[in-house]
């Protein structure tokens, strides 16, 4: 069975996840409204990923004999500036959800829960690539330097991308 301060730490993650769906499905929204149907469709499939990131902490909790506690999930931002502030926006957010795993991954070392730490690294890799993904399209994005014709052929090929 999990140790109380895991099982809390667990338990806030799960919830962090579950707002990251609902953060990418907010920015979704605002992108589908400024006519960004590929971004749109980008951030969906973010919020899809997040969705199945939240489900790997309630399985694993449920997993180690506790309830999954389901906690309040705070309404996100439903406008940015533009794409750019976005995808600024989602890379600030994926910094703070890995230094939360990496928090996490901490605890479960300190706390000596085996089970908890190879839990954790699949989303300590994961996060690698949620930072590189966020981070391409940022850059990306800069380079285009709100040209439209470049932000349309942009928008068109993150149209292409589906959760995995």
């Amino acid at each position: 069975m999990l140790k109380e301060k895991l099982y809390d730490a667990l338990s806030a993650q799960l919830n962090e996840e579950t707002y990251s769906a609902y953060l990418y499905l907010s920015m979704s929204g605002y992108l589908a409204s400024i006519n960004m149907p590929g971004m749109s469709a980008w951030m969906k499939a973010q919020a899809e990923e997040e969705t199945g990131h939240a489900k790997k902490f309630y399985r694993y909790i449920e997993s180690r004999g506790r309830q999954p506690r389901l906690l309040t999930i705070q309404a996100p931002p439903s406008s940015w500036d533009g794409p750019m502030g976005v995808f600024e926006a989602a890379l600030t957010h994926e910094r703070a959800i890995t230094a939360h795993i990496n928090g996490l991954a901490d605890l479960a070392d300190a706390e000596k829960d085996r089970a908890t730490a190879i839990f954790l690294q699949w989303f300590v890799t994961e996060q690698v690539e949620e930072e590189e993904n966020v981070e391409q399209v940022f850059a990306r994005l800069k380079m285009l330097n709100a040209h439209p014709a470049g932000l349309l052929m942009f928008d068109r090929e993150l149209g292409a991308r589906v959760a995995k």
